[in-house]
C-alpha cells in the first residue's frame, strides 16, 4: 500500500522510514476536526496516487488529556475530545466514501477501545467517543454496503505506544491493571494490532463488515 499520513503533527520522519524500506508515502498535515481539511486530504491523496482504497481512522486525542472523575471534566475538554475522536472519524469517512464509491470498493477501519466493553472509570469523555466510533462502524456499514465499501473496527486494550509509556496518571486502569485480568500475560504492543488492521484492509476480509474485533489479550470477551 501507498501510505498517506494525516495528523496535526508533521509525519516527515515516518515518511522517510517508509521510503527507506522501499515503500511510498506522503505527509499531509491535517486537523481532522475540520471538514475542509479532510476534503483536502482526500483530494491530495487522489491527486498523488490516483485513487483511495483504504481509510484507517487512527487519529484521536488520548494521552494529551489526563484522567479525572467525570464531574471534573471541563466542557471545552469534552467538546475537543469529541471534535477529533468522533467528528473527525465521521468527516474522514464522509470524504473518503465519495472516492471509494467511484470504484465500488473500499475499506474503512475505525479504532475504538476495549475500555468500552469493561466499564472502566475516570476517562468518561474518551470512552464516550470510542463508544460512538463503534456505533458509527455498525451504522455506516449498512449505509455503504451496496457501494462495495466495508466498514470495520478494532478495539485495542492499553497499548504501549511511546506516549502511553510516558503516562503517570492511570487512575485505577492501564497496562498493570489489565495484566492481572489478561489471558495473555504480557504488555500489549502496537505490533499486536497490525495483523488485524492489515486483514481488515485487505481482500481477505471482503465478506466482513460492521464488525468490531477486540484486541486486548483476553481482558475482554465479546
Amino acid at each position: 500500500a501507498k501510505v498517506v499520513i494525516a495528523d496535526r503533527d508533521p509525519g516527515y520522519a515516518v515518511v522517510e522510514k517508509i521510503k527507506a524500506a522501499g515503500g511510498d508515502a506522503i505527509d499531509v498535515p491535517t486537523d481532522l476536526s475540520e471538514e475542509l481539511a479532510t476534503q483536502r486530504l482526500v483530494a491530495k491523496t487522489v491527486d498523488t496516487y490516483g485513487k483511495l482504497d483504504i481509510l484507517i481512522n487512527n487519529a484521536a486525542i488520548f494521552t494529551a488529556v489526563e484522567r479525572k472523575p467525570f464531574d471534573e471534566i471541563p466542557v471545552d475538554e469534552w467538546d475537543r475530545m469529541h471534535a477529533v475522536n468522533v467528528r473527525g472519524t465521521w468527516l474522514c469517512c464522509k470524504a473518503a466514501v465519495h472516492e471509494m464509491c467511484k470504484q465500488s470498493y473500499g475499506k474503512i477501519v475505525n479504532i475504538s477501545s476495549s475500555r468500552i466493553f469493561q466499564g472502566v472509570p475516570f476517562f468518561l469523555h474518551y470512552d464516550a467517543t470510542k463508544g460512538a466510533v463503534l456505533a458509527i462502524t455498525r451504522s455506516l456499514s449498512k449505509e455503504v454496503g451496496d457501494d462495495g465499501i466495508r466498514v470495520n473496527c478494532i478495539a485495542p486494550g492499553s497499548t504501549m505506544s511511546e506516549n502511553v509509556r510516558k503516562r503517570t496518571n492511570w487512575m485505577g486502569s492501564g497496562s498493570a491493571v489489565q495484566l492481572v485480568n489478561r489471558m495473555i500475560k504480557r504488555e500489549e504492543l502496537p505490533e499486536d494490532l497490525m495483523g488485524a488492521v492489515i486483514f481488515l484492509s485487505s481482500a481477505e476480509s471482503d465478506f466482513v463488515t460492521g464488525q468490531t474485533l477486540l484486541i486486548d489479550g483476553g481482558v475482554s470477551t465479546h
